[in-house]
Order: C-alpha cells, then structure tokens, then sequence
C-alpha cells in the first residue's frame, strides 16, 4: 500500500549498530523508524554519546549481553577497531539473521584473519557480508545508513534492490518529455 497505512510487522526485530559513529546514529535512528528495536554495542563507554543515547534502545558493552537472536541483523560500523575480531566471532555464536562490516571493497578485510585468527570457522566467515547496503553511491553518514537499511529490507524480503524487478515491467519514467 503507497500510503504507508499497512501495520507494522508483529515480530520484533532487532537492529545492532557495533561501535559508537556518526554512521551507527543515523542506523540506529532511521532503524527505529523502520520497526526495529535498536542496539548499540559500545566497549568504550567514553566513545558513547548523547546522540547515541537518544536513538538506541538499548546500549550494551559486549554482543553477548545484547540477547541476539534469529531476527537480529548486525552491523559493525568501523572496520578498522582493533577488537573487531573478537566482536564478530561472538555474533557468529549466536543465531542472527544477518551481519555485516562496513567497508568499501579497496580497502582489505581485516575481520578474515582476525576471524582466522581466533579459530573461526571458514563457514561462519562466510556469513559476513562485505560490502553492505545497497550501491547508491552514499558517501555521508545518513546516505550509508539508509543505504545499509534499505540493502537488509531488500535481504529480508528476497528482493534484489535496485530498479530492477523480475516479476515487473522494466522501470519506466513516470513523465514524458514535452515538447
């Protein structure tokens, strides 16, 4: 329905930002508008904010206090923390739907040998998604956000995102040039 009157899923999903960022605020925020209960997993809790504050339901120091579960998507918003190994490998003990790390192709992927590292099967490494979100060319925190939000909706629902639709008619311009 275009009008936006349908209810709201009845499952209670969960949406975890892991590492306090400019990216994690705007995830958590627009993850809220979208239904999701919202988590931040913060180990420093100077890096946590009042920002961060106002849009996570909940602020956890490590992903196993955070109760995650089979309709609970993670995404780890800084590649680049030194204790992004062991962050991941808790995640991947616990039945989430789906996690990911941010990270733009060019740069390595440093959570593989910090998983392999760690004694990580090469099974559950391969349950991290790299890149993530939907390619709309975002380059600011609210754009990778909501291109990250829209990539899991498309996920959840079996759709490839995009423009491209296989059960429709290719997408066709709503106006015609005048002349």
């Amino acid at each position: 329905m275009a009008h936006g009157d349908l209810p709201a899923a009845d499952e209670q999903r969960t949406l975890v930002a892991i590492f306090a960022s400019p990216v994690s605020r705007y995830l958590l925020h627009f993850g809220r508008d979208l239904g999701y209960r919202t988590v931040l997993v913060e180990p420093d809790p100077a890096a946590v904010t009042d920002a961060d504050r106002v849009h996570a339901d909940a602020i956890e120091a490590s992903a196993k206090s955070a109760n995650l579960d089979d309709r609970t998507d993670v995404v780890v918003t800084d590649h680049d923390r030194a204790e992004l190994g062991g962050f991941l490998a808790d995640v991947l003990s616990m039945p989430v739907r789906w996690v990911g790390v941010m990270g733009a192709l060019r740069h390595s992927a440093p959570h593989i040998v910090a998983l392999r590292a760690l004694g990580v099967s090469d099974t559950d490494i391969a349950r991290v998604h790299r890149p993530i979100g939907l390619n709309i060319g975002s380059r600011t925190p609210p754009e990778i956000a909501l291109a990250t939000l829209a990539g899991l909706i498309a996920d959840r629902t079996g759709r490839p995102g995009g423009f491209a639709f296989a059960d429709r008619r290719s997408h066709e311009p709503t106006a015609q040039p005048t002349s």
